[in-house]
């Protein structure tokens, strides 16, 4: 349904009449080319960077200068499991205890070492399963993980896509195909949001029928943290990933995080890939030449955590646990909401890929459209950033915590001045 009104001033209305349009002012907003605030609608690649990031960089910088490595133990400064502080706001975020998660690596590397842990193929039951469009990593670290097994990707890799003509998975295929692999299958890896399409899976339904078959239920939600709520240890999974620089606003290449259902983490007989980090903090000084590992997730790193890194990853739960996820995905379903309707209205040859239904997506909008590279520069000329995804897919992410109505605005503005002429008027001085 299309706004009731498609003018600007509607859009100025709505965020003053918003409460958390001013979170707004708690991050960085980059600048467009005429030096103005952009319309910023790429966190779903890279998050904006929040204003208290700076200070809680420059305060460990800080500690390090005066310290040295006194800073590991130094009363009341000590950097000993200082990942530890993230515990209790991530598992919040994410509907886990604090013990099943933790900090560490990066996405594709956390994915790795679940899989080390709980992908063990015997018998007939070798079958990883996936949805697709797979993120290109994720297939590279399922199909490395099947060869290194001695199995064929050609085999033992079970592909679940939308059908002919259809841009999402139908919840009733996923379904099916888990249970048609049946006792073939070791584990399904599901994306909680899709990053090409935004298509967001019902975890604990597609969780329960893995689990029906008896194997073992992951999940990246690269797209998913920060963006809509997770239940992960009420869902029963048994364990995910999931990176820190999009909606978490952690920085480029920020530190990844996992979870671990504590029936599988406080279980020392569950196997891992071990390293120093990941020994039990009580006994690790003691320079043990067996591994004796650390309670819940924390058993599951592997090396000395980059202390700078972790900084901005606090300054950004920070603001989740001030502002409340349900807070903010109420105003996300409005503001894409309201996204959609601009340009089911003003663009005409759009086709947005994104479920209809809010509960089936996030925050992002995968709209289909001619030319679309060239329309995305064309866009990002008046200030407008988003992202590409080959074929023809531009992809706008509203997020609630720093865009507005008024940025959804500019962003259907620009697409349809675009839909005729192909090209935008020159930006008037």
């Amino acid at each position: 349904m299309s706004p009731v009104r498609l003018d600007r001033a509607y859009a100025a209305e709505l965020d003053g009449a918003d409460p958390l349009t001013a979170a707004r002012d708690r991050f960085h907003i980059p600048h467009g080319p005429d030096g103005t605030l952009s319309a910023y609608l790429a966190g779903n690649s890279l998050g904006a960077q929040p204003r208290t990031a700076r200070a809680a960089v420059v305060e460990r910088l800080d500690a390090w200068a005066q310290l040295g490595v006194e800073g590991w133990f130094a009363a009341g400064r000590s950097w000993i499991d200082v990942e530890r502080e993230l515990a209790e706001p991530t598992a919040r975020l994410v509907g886990a205890h604090p013990d099943e998660v933790t900090t560490a690596n990066t996405l594709s590397i956390n994915l790795h070492l679940l899989l080390a842990a709980l992908y063990r193929p015997a018998g007939r039951r070798t079958a990883i399963l996936i949805d697709a469009p797979t993120f290109p990593s994720d297939r590279y670290v399922v199909e490395s993980q099947l060869r290194h097994h001695g199995l064929d990707p050609d085999q033992d890799l079970v592909v679940v896509r939308p059908r002919p003509g259809e841009d999402a998975i139908r919840s009733d295929d996923l379904d099916d195909a888990i249970a048609g692999t049946g006792d073939r299958l070791a584990l399904a890896l599901l994306a909680g949001v899709n990053f090409a399409n935004g298509q967001a899976l019902d975890i604990a339904r597609h969780t329960a029928a893995v689990h029906a078959v008896g194997a073992v239920a992951m999940w990246d939600l690269a797209h998913s943290a920060g963006n809509v709520p997770l239940a992960l240890h009420d869902d029963d999974v048994d364990a995910a990933a999931w990176c820190t620089y999009k909606y978490l606003n952690a920085g480029p290449g920020a530190l990844g995080q996992l979870f671990l259902h504590r029936r599988l983490s406080m279980d020392a007989r569950t196997p891992r890939l071990a390293g120093w980090w990941g020994n039990d903090p009580a006994t690790r000084f003691r320079m043990a030449e067996t591994f004796d590992p650390g309670p819940g997730a924390d058993g599951y790193r592997i090396s000395t955590p980059p202390l700078l890194s972790l900084a901005p990853i606090g300054a950004s739960l920070a603001i989740f646990d001030q502002l409340g996820l349900p807070a903010l995905r109420e105003r996300s379903v409005r503001l894409t909401g309201y996204l959609e309707g601009l340009i089911d209205a003003r663009v005409p040859d759009a086709t947005i890929l994104t479920p209809r239904d809010p509960a089936r997506r996030g925050c992002q909008l995968s709209v289909r459209l001619p030319d679309a590279r060239a329309r995305l520069a064309a866009i990002e000329e008046r200030g407008v950033i988003a992202d590409f995804r080959e074929p023809d897919i531009i992809r706008l992410a509203p997020t609630p915590s720093y865009n507005t109505h008024d940025d959804a605005w500019r962003a259907a503005d620009v697409l349809a001045a675009t839909a005729t002429t192909g090209a935008l008027p020159p930006v008037p001085s």
